[in-house]
């Protein structure tokens, strides 16, 4: 008998590990560091090639156009007009290094320039050095 409660103990446990919580959708770190062979791969939609910069010091703290609190650590961004929580695959195209970052901010129209990365995000694709670099942008489909 007592043998019957340990083996149904070992069963419930597994039962109960194999249903605990897992993350459904693909990671973020799927994604970092990809070479991209296209511009449409599966599960990226490409949306535009241009000047990338960053901002952190100046505006850590301080609310975004989105409401939410600008923190410098955090993988997001500011673009002139895609909406606010979108999910973007940004490609430092000196060194191919990629990034995914969220949209929370906005920034004034540059010309040539099309997204502001937070510092975390410059970090993230090695482009402090330069202060701007040319990225692809591609929306995540996913």
């Amino acid at each position: 008998m007592k043998e019957l409660k340990v083996i149904f103990l070992t069963l419930l446990i597994i039962f109960f590990t194999a249903c605990s919580a897992s993350k459904r959708f693909t990671s973020d770190k799927d994604y970092e560091n990809y070479e991209f062979n296209t511009p449409d791969e599966e599960g990226l939609e490409f949306v535009e090639q241009g000047i990338a910069s960053y901002y952190a010091d100046e505006y850590h703290g301080k609310k975004t156009a989105s409401g939410e609190i600008y923190n410098m650590n955090d993988l997001t961004a500011a673009h002139p007009s895609l909406s606010f929580g979108i999910k973007l695959l940004v490609k430092n195209l000196k060194n191919n290094k990629t990034v995914i970052v969220r949209i929370n901010d906005r920034m004034p129209d540059f010309k040539g320039r099309v997204i502001d990365l937070s510092l975390a995000a410059a970090k993230k694709i090695d482009m402090i050095s330069d202060g701007t670099v040319e990225v692809k942008i591609y929306k995540l489909r996913k």
